[in-house]
């Protein structure tokens, strides 16, 4: 085999980075389900041998939080992401703000957070505080039985990384996204940026 087939074709790369809350899941290329197929997933919640959940980051859906959401007043269109499909009539956010702006939120690592209160996040919507960077709207989430992910991770479907920078992670969608943090896990993984989306269209 060649080098640039190795390149093109190799997923089974070794990532020293555990899971943990707040970890990042990167699809491997090859990757095809409609949900995750060059996902950015954030752990939510996460335990060895145990259920985990998460949100996928980087897929737009076709609505706005105004198609959703009663209540939200600003005119400016909010895009809600496909989180995953698991409860995909619920309502999910991910943000930056903390306790004192969003109350009874949950913090998934320190400086990102889950959810909390639901009129505290209309107001901050509603009175035009700036949405890219701070927080992100999702229909439905990602979740894994008890060891199923870590059967996953072991089969090189996913590779891991620590996000160093959340709101850098609450802004971008699509496959630049994808790639953005497919070029932070390093040269090793440089072959995963040659798969085109639509390997029909390469």
């Amino acid at each position: 085999m060649t080098n640039i087939d190795k390149q093109l074709f190799n997923i089974n790369i070794n990532c020293d980075t555990d899971p943990n809350p707040g970890s990042l899941l990167i699809s491997e290329p090859f990757l095809r389900e409609e949900y995750f197929h060059h996902s950015v997933i954030t752990l939510i919640e996460y335990a060895p041998n145990a259920s985990a959940m998460g949100v996928v980051m980087n897929h737009p859906s076709d609505h706005s939080l105004q198609d959703l959401l009663d209540g939200i007043s600003i005119q400016d269109s909010i895009t809600v992401y496909r989180g995953g499909p698991l409860s995909c009539n619920r309502l999910f956010f991910i943000h930056t703000l903390g306790r004192e702006i969003i109350p009874d939120s949950n913090e998934i690592v320190p400086g990102l957070y889950i959810g909390g209160d639901f009129n505290a996040m209309k107001q901050y919507v509603n009175t035009g505080y700036p949405i890219d960077g701070h927080i992100r709207f999702f229909i439905g989430y990602s979740g894994w039985s008890a060891n199923q992910l870590d059967e996953e991770l072991n089969s090189k479907v996913w590779a891991v990384t620590n996000c160093t920078d959340h709101k850098d992670l609450l802004t971008g969608s699509n496959d630049h996204f994808w790639h953005r943090y497919v070029r932070a896990l390093g040269q090793d993984f440089r072959g995963w940026r040659l798969h085109p989306l639509i390997p029909q269209c390469n």
